[in-house]
């Protein structure tokens, strides 16, 4: 779950209060969202997603990072600064790391739904991942045992490339060879 902690806050301002707090902290259009803890569940899908796509990309220049890694997203033609903490992101270009965070764009990024986050990872991040150019964005669903993918068109608006519900293999787009069986997800 994210909720809005607080508004109209300046980056600066928001560097600040991550120094002097525990929470994991997002920083989205001047607002500070806080993430609480995930569930048992939440983070069962992590992990097998975070095994499946390590094992994957074994031995390529492509990374997989589970939360709580800092993603500072940036964009020549969007100003201002972003930190998100995805679930999972797949970083393939990695001249943006620092000690503490890594500031670009991820190649891909999972957010993996909890009942009281629907609305900040269905609209506000897909916006946002769409708007900084995240090549593909999957939202997993563990209540209903499903995975949505959309994938960035010629236009930059994310089009829907794949929906699995219960049974069924999901497929990358960015990356061909990966593919994931629902049962390996959620069990």
């Amino acid at each position: 779950m994210s909720l809005p902690r607080f508004s109209h806050v300046t980056y600066e301002q928001y560097l600040i209060m991550r120094q002097h707090s525990d929470e994991r902290l997002e920083y989205i259009d001047g607002v500070v969202y806080m993430t609480p803890s995930p569930s048992i569940q939440h983070q069962l899908v992590s992990s097998n997603l975070h095994t499946i796509f390590g094992n994957y990309l074994k031995g390529k220049a492509c990374k997989v990072f589970a939360a709580p890694t800092d993603i500072e997203l940036v964009s020549e033609t969007c100003s201002e600064r972003k930190l998100v903490i995805p679930d999972l992101s797949i970083i393939c270009d990695q001249t943006g790391f620092t000690d503490t965070k890594y500031v670009g764009v991820p190649t891909l990024i999972v957010e993996i739904l909890s009942p009281s986050n629907q609305a900040h990872d269905l609209v506000t991040k897909f916006n946002l991942y769409m708007e900084y150019g995240v090549k593909e964005y999957w939202i997993v669903n563990p209540m209903k045992q499903a995975v949505t993918v959309y994938v960035l068109n010629k236009d930059r608006l994310y089009e829907q490339a794949d929906i699995k519900v219960s049974v069924g293999t999901v497929q990358s787009v960015s990356f061909p060879g990966l593919f994931v069986h629902l049962e390996e997800i959620f069990h």
